[in-house]
């Protein structure tokens, strides 16, 4: 798999990538490295132009569907949740002319476009736009035909664990603890159908635990879950960083901060940690 598609998306373990061999706008593209390295320099609007170019000299379909995706990112990085929504869709578009070639690739792909555009809502604060696009995904996922039961299960777990950080940061506690109770029923199916795919998915049940205590109030269980969640995710980062400010250790808060603006991906963690982290420690970086 390309590096340029592998995403880290909070909840999927495995990323099926565009077969975009042939063309300009594929994974390689020198358009799509300078449309990148312009967007984590925060340069986001000379970024499109670079992907603008990757889309229109795409040398098949799927080389545009690849660009249009950097492009979505983009627009994460401008913390604009219509746009990446926009141009996520076209890409679901693409995979939706897969379906019958590529019908165990295509719907999982459509879900997970789906879902990137919901992770940069729910990150930037458009909920309802967020659970609209989470809810569409796992439709679109569930339409796999002969879908396995852990995958099946996958769909649960992703969703009741987006549901339960939106009832979160709506200050909703009820609502949010009743999802990660079906969050964590579903993980428990996961790990009876496919131990691998279990192994992948269990580090997100603290990174959702300690997300939603963190936004119901609770920092110091935030932190103690938050460290046994993927610390090296940037946006995982971000949200340690987060409690230790509000718990008042701003020293350590800046450690954590500093450690999520050196990510170099282009995905939806790095569109949230990025800029987010620009503003808190000031200047470039």
């Amino acid at each position: 798999m390309s590096a340029a598609l592998r995403v880290a998306i909070p909840l999927f373990g495995v990323c099926l990538a565009l077969s975009a061999q042939g063309g300009r706008g594929g994974p390689q593209s020198p358009e799509i490295a300078e449309g990148t390295r312009l967007d984590l320099e925060g340069k986001t609007a000379e970024a499109k132009t670079a992907f603008q170019k990757a889309i229109d000299t795409a040398g098949n379909p799927a080389a545009k569907a690849n660009a249009q995706r950097a492009m979505a990112m983009s627009y994460a990085f401008d913390g604009d949740c219509k746009n990446t929504g926009k141009y996520e869709q076209m890409v679901i578009d693409y995979w939706k002319t897969q379906e019958k070639e590529q019908p165990a690739s295509a719907f999982y792909q459509e879900g997970e476009m789906a879902n990137e555009a919901a992770r940069v809502c729910i990150d930037n604060g458009d909920l309802n736009e967020a659970q609209r696009w989470y809810k569409a995904g796992r439709e679109m996922g569930l339409k796999e035909p002969n879908i396995a039961p852990g995958r099946k299960a996958l769909w649960e777990y992703r969703t009741r664990h987006a549901l339960a950080r939106i009832a979160a940061r709506r200050g909703d506690k009820r609502e949010a603890q009743s999802h990660i109770a079906a969050a964590k029923a579903a993980l428990a199916d996961i790990q009876k159908s496919d131990e691998s795919l279990y192994n992948q998915q269990k580090a997100f049940l603290p990174y959702l635990t300690g997300y939603v205590v963190l936004y119901t109030g609770d920092t110091k269980t935030a932190l103690a879950d938050l460290q046994q969640a993927n610390t090296g995710d940037p946006f995982i980062q971000c949200l340690i960083g987060m409690a230790y400010e509000k718990s008042g250790d701003q020293a350590q808060a800046t450690e954590w901060y500093r450690k999520a603006s050196a990510v170099r991906a282009h995905n939806p963690p790095a569109a949230f940690a990025k800029p987010f982290t620009r503003k808190k420690l000031g200047g470039a970086q």
